[in-house]
């Protein structure tokens, strides 16, 4: 009776312990540095053939307590893996692979138990499940993890930069006009993410008193542009600010072409005017470093610090990024504008929200638009140790 006993328990744990080995690494927990439990859903239907199958002679009461008891093991360890790694089991994720491995077992239970003539069928009927499984899987965490728009008719984000992101293309004029605007990821994100009003001057395009300014690494300003900003934000404005000390993006151009983005800052008496003063990043950080900043996870590339900060500024991930009350308004500070260069942020997959390595443009546009960047599940990042 024992040995009876602990066979359906063996089984179950071999395969709730295979599922999280799954999302683990075919999942791309571990390459994504997150434990999100949702990532498990597309692999669930090869696991639960296997259970079907190792149990196609048992009763279906005996049957049934083995698949609860495999989702059982399941939910235990993926929620011990989240708060150890992250801080967070993830329940409303958890809810889901526990409704989408059920659905999963009673497919499988249905395919094994099957008895066609010719046998072949149900072979082909597993396969179809596996690989139609995978893919509605995928496809319904894209869904999920896709992060709203701003609202209908939300102001237009006024922003200026110095970053390529518009005709960004090699070559003279006539190649740059044949060859279109070009735009580069991040500004076709952000464009999809709400209206942006891309400006070459402030001074002639104030942003409107219910917008937000971003300003991008930008070229040297005029002191007329410096006063718009400062009044905007003092007046109750809201802008995003990304002062790189020393950028990084790649420069398409000769050394010294004005079509590069700067090398540094050039906020820098703005950033006075303010009491806050950028200094460059510490000697040695080469790779992209991931921060997270209220649960978003951002990858930044030799970012700088914000040595001197006003009282009413809060610091964040080891003094790289800030926020600010400004009079009336609220500014946050990014001592990076690499975070905006598409290979620290896009996903593994063009269009795989699920599957992206950071939040950044979420982050963005939470900022830009009240309401934006929100999704029905967000990543739980493992959490980094930020100095």
């Amino acid at each position: 009776m024992i040995a009876v006993s602990r066979g359906p328990v063996l089984r179950a744990f071999v395969i709730s312990v295979a599922i999280v080995a799954l999302a683990w690494v075919a999942g791309g927990q571990a390459l994504l540095g997150r434990v999100d439990p949702a990532l498990a859903v597309p692999l669930l239907a090869p696991p639960m053939l296997l259970l079907a199958w190792w149990q196609r002679r048992e009763p279906a009461a005996a049957r049934r307590r083995t698949s609860f008891l495999a989702l059982a093991f399941l939910v235990a360890a993926q929620a011990l893996l989240g708060l150890a790694l992250a801080g967070s089991a993830g329940w409303p994720q958890l809810l889901l692979v526990v409704v989408a491995a059920g659905v999963a077992a009673s497919l499988a239970d249905l395919i094994v138990q099957w008895r066609p003539r010719p046998a072949f069928l149900s072979w082909l009927a597993a396969f179809a499940l596996a690989v139609g499984w995978f893919a509605a899987g995928h496809a319904l965490l894209a869904i999920l993890y896709r992060p709203a728009a701003a609202r209908a008719k939300a102001p237009a984000v006024t922003m200026l930069t110095g970053l390529p992101l518009r005709w960004s293309g090699v070559g003279d004029i006539a190649a740059m006009i044949a060859e279109g605007a070009n735009d580069d990821p991040a500004l076709v994100r952000l464009t999809a993410a709400g209206p942006v009003s891309l400006v070459d001057s402030l001074a002639d395009h104030v942003p409107p008193p219910d917008g937000t300014l971003l300003l991008a690494h930008p070229r040297a300003l005029a002191p007329q542009e410096l006063v718009v900003i400062d009044a905007f934000v003092r007046g109750g404005g809201r802008a995003v600010v990304l002062a790189d000390a020393l950028s990084g993006w790649p420069a398409r151009h000769p050394l010294g072409d004005p079509r590069n983005p700067p090398v540094t800052s050039l906020l820098t008496p703005l950033l006075d005017h303010w009491g806050v003063t950028l200094d460059s990043a510490p000697t040695g950080e080469d790779d992209a470093l991931p921060v997270d900043i209220d649960g978003a996870r951002l990858r930044l590339f030799s970012a700088g610090r914000f040595d001197r900060l006003p009282r009413q500024c809060r610091a964040f991930a080891g003094r790289r990024v800030t926020r600010c009350s400004i009079g009336e308004g609220e500014v946050w500070l990014v001592g990076d504008a690499d975070l905006l260069f598409a290979p620290l942020w896009q996903p593994l997959v063009p269009g795989a929200d699920h599957l992206r390595r950071a939040d950044t443009m979420e982050w963005l546009s939470a900022r830009l638009w009240p309401g934006a960047g929100i999704a029905l599940l967000h990543p739980l990042w493992i959490r980094t140790s930020t100095t």
